[in-house]
């Protein structure tokens, strides 16, 4: 199964529940695609043995074959093109790589070259694999396209997707067997949640809510998804214990081997929701 946590917001605890869910199975494939910010290896201590370039194309220009005509600019909706007293002038930060420039130059004077935006990382065993993006690069698409092509099919995959509900989120859980929810019970963990429970829906995967830091005395995601008919997976306890051990980089399963067994169950579960 290929299964992804995401949250509507950050600091729910999502790499918390992905990173205990992949290392409680065991054989298992922890996948980090938050790739702006990867933190799953503080917690996993994977050894990193290979690391690949992801590149993109970018359009550089034939000067002399270039005549300044601005069909290129015209055809850029990134403004990643300008042209300026004839001159073709390229931002390759804010390139999307569509290559509509390369079709428009009615001169054949753009050709794409490569551009590093950023690496992917994997440990020897197959177990772990985070994609890492260079300082200052806007766009991550490229990144999560090169992660998914390598996630293993033999094993249960865990993908930590990024906080929010974004265009890397979409990329991300798409083509996903399930999506774990992780929220809190905060006014502004629910209000995200529901964002993310509607993009879940609109995407049409299966999906269930986790609920870090639950309180007794406050049931606000239970009641909210009691009337959205939504399955509560598991709750994990707001305890000060746990904040400790994760500010030491130990997560809870290492602490509590209930909560680990609590993961397993967590598994089988969804994968039996998924198969029904």
């Amino acid at each position: 199964m290929k299964i992804a946590v995401l949250s509507g917001k950050g600091g729910t605890g999502k790499t918390t529940v992905s990173a205990s869910l992949a290392s409680a199975l065991g054989n298992s494939q922890y996948v980090d695609c938050d790739v702006e910010e990867p933190n799953g290896a503080l917690f996993l201590n994977p050894k990193i043995e290979h690391v690949t370039p992801v590149e993109v194309l970018v359009p550089k220009v034939y000067e002399t074959k270039c005549n300044g005509c601005g069909a290129c600019g015209k055809a850029c909706r990134f403004n990643a093109i300008a042209v300026v007293k004839g001159k073709v002038l390229i931002f390759p930060e804010i390139c999307h790589h569509c290559g509509a420039c390369l079709i428009a130059c009615p001169m054949k004077a753009i050709y794409e070259v490569g551009r590093e935006i950023g690496v992917i990382e994997e440990d020897g065993e197959g177990h772990f694999l985070q994609g890492r993006l260079n300082i200052g690069e806007p766009i991550t698409i490229p990144i999560i396209h090169k992660l998914k092509q390598l996630i293993r099919n033999d094993v249960p995959a865990v993908l930590d997707c990024s906080p929010g509900a974004s265009c890397t989120v979409v990329q991300t859980i798409d083509g996903c067997d399930y999506c774990i929810l992780v929220t809190e019970p905060t006014p502004f963990g629910l209000h995200d949640l529901k964002i993310a429970v509607s993009l879940v829906r609109k995407m049409e995967i299966p999906f269930g809510i986790v609920v870090n830091k639950a309180m007794r005395e406050d049931q606000t995601i239970q009641m909210y998804c009691q009337k959205e008919s939504i399955d509560v997976l598991m709750e994990i306890p707001y305890m000060r214990e746990i904040a400790e051990n994760y500010s030491n980089g130990v997560l809870p399963i290492f602490a509590d081997e209930e909560l680990k067994n609590r993961f397993v169950q967590l598994y089988y579960k969804i994968k039996g929701d998924s198969a029904s």
